[in-house]
């Protein structure tokens, strides 16, 4: 029987990347104090292989966790594919998502740091929604800051977060502009932000998902030969990723494709520049190495908010560098129609962030068929799509296009980060 991992993972510990340190930016007014608790400052900068969960955190996990792996036969079946494909599902909590689980961990710090009130930003809300539960697990009341369009077209998670207790506010644009606003809101005393996605802690908060399934695949005997998750900034990706990536550089288990869905709307690996750049709109904060498409970048208004983020993790970003993982890039029509196929099948509607891993795994089922090789795949159900269903209405309605920037859209925005930082292309 699975259990909950007692550490979270560390990939650097296994994996020598350069990873440059962040730097100070240009704009700073001094007036933006974050102040991150000294145990996530620790945790970010970590070279140590196991990094311990605390026990009040394993046992807010315990409400949901180990969570199930399915292994979808259905699909198989409708894709006639002698590839075998599995799925961690992440949906069965009260945010419906994989967010809670990095959200429960700093809620934990802040709250043992002093905090009296959280700030955040949030794009299609599963984020927000994991912040004000786990704020309201630990007596922290918690302000999300959500995407405009998501505030508009996901009116129940609006609803969800208001239940648990939180105050949400609209800001017009993308992730990068909710998360300015959110920063701005630790003016006030006792208020401090917190990120869902980007930072390195997240990306280690979250391997207790591919922790999970390395056990529950052993189990099955199963190993797999790619594994797909999507991306936004990183999180879901990289906790799921992680674990496997690791066991195979230690030299204990097959190699493993490890492999990074965005929206072809929002392709900052498959089409943006390793550089240093801003983690949000408000070039307040440091610099980080990243994938960008620019902090200036108009994310299109597609229904995966969750992935309308310009950049990437500087460790995902490290690790496609050094050609460790791969990326792809798949448009909105394509992506509803695989989560489509795949509720139909399996009984459960993906989130259209979650989507992005489900067209991307159907991608590789079609690969093993026609090259006849019986593969094994597994993916990231990060979250459910049952507050999702005006997009899905769309996408039924054939009201969904394709949004695609074009290379001077991005080049314009990519010519707003300042010139002394840019960093030789790929």
């Amino acid at each position: 029987m699975t259990v909950i991992p007692a550490h979270w993972y560390n990939i650097r510990a296994d994996i020598p990347l350069d990873v440059p340190d962040d730097r100070p930016s240009p704009f700073a007014s001094g007036t933006l104090r974050p102040q991150l608790p000294a145990k996530l400052i620790r945790q970010e900068m970590s070279r140590a292989r196991e990094v311990p969960i605390p026990a009040e955190v394993l046992e807010r996990y315990a409400a949901w966790r180990p969570t199930p792996l399915h292994r979808a036969r259905a699909l198989e079946r409708d894709l006639d594919t002698a590839a075998r494909i599995y799925f961690k599902y992440e949906g069965g909590n009260i945010s419906g998502s994989h967010k809670l689980n990095t959200a429960i961990a700093q809620a934990h710090y802040y709250a043992a740091a002093g905090a009296t009130r959280l700030a955040t930003g949030t794009g299609a809300g599963q984020w927000g929604t994991a912040m004000v539960a786990a704020g309201a697990m630990f007596g922290l009341e918690t302000v999300v800051y959500m995407t405009g369009h998501s505030y508009r077209t996901k009116p129940y998670r609006r609803t969800l977060m208001e239940m648990l207790g939180g105050r949400v506010v609209p800001v017009e644009g993308n992730l990068a502009a909710a998360l300015a606003a959110a920063l701005h809101a630790c003016e006030d005393p006792g208020t401090r932000f917190c990120t869902g996605s980007g930072e390195s802690y997240s990306l280690l908060h979250q391997t207790v998902i591919g922790q999970e399934a390395v056990a529950q695949l052993e189990l099955l005997g199963e190993w797999p030969d790619v594994v797909v998750a999507s991306l936004g900034a990183g999180s879901n990706f990289g906790g799921t990723a992680f674990p496997f990536v690791g066991a195979a550089r230690r030299g204990e288990a097959p190699a493993v494709r490890a492999v990074a869905v965005e929206p072809s709307a929002c392709p900052k690996l498959t089409r943006g520049q390793y550089r240093y750049d801003f983690t949000d709109s408000s070039r307040e904060t440091p610099m980080q190495k990243m994938y960008t498409l620019g902090h200036a970048f108009a994310t299109p208004e597609i229904h995966a908010g969750g992935l309308r983020y310009h950049g990437t993790s500087k460790l995902v970003s490290a690790l496609y560098a050094d050609g460790a993982i791969e990326g792809a890039a798949y448009g909105q029509p394509e992506v509803f129609a695989a989560a489509v196929r795949f509720a139909q099948l399996e009984g459960i509607v993906p989130a259209p962030e979650s989507a992005h891993a489900v067209h991307g795994a159907v991608v590789e089922a079609l690969r093993s068929r026609a090259e006849k090789q019986p593969r094994v795949i597994l993916f990231c159900l990060s979250g459910h799509g049952q507050l999702d269903l005006a997009a899905y209405a769309e996408y039924a309605g054939g009201r969904l296009v394709d949004v695609v920037p074009d290379d001077a859209e991005i080049e314009r925005s990519l010519a707003q980060i300042p010139q002394d930082t840019a960093a030789a292309r790929r």
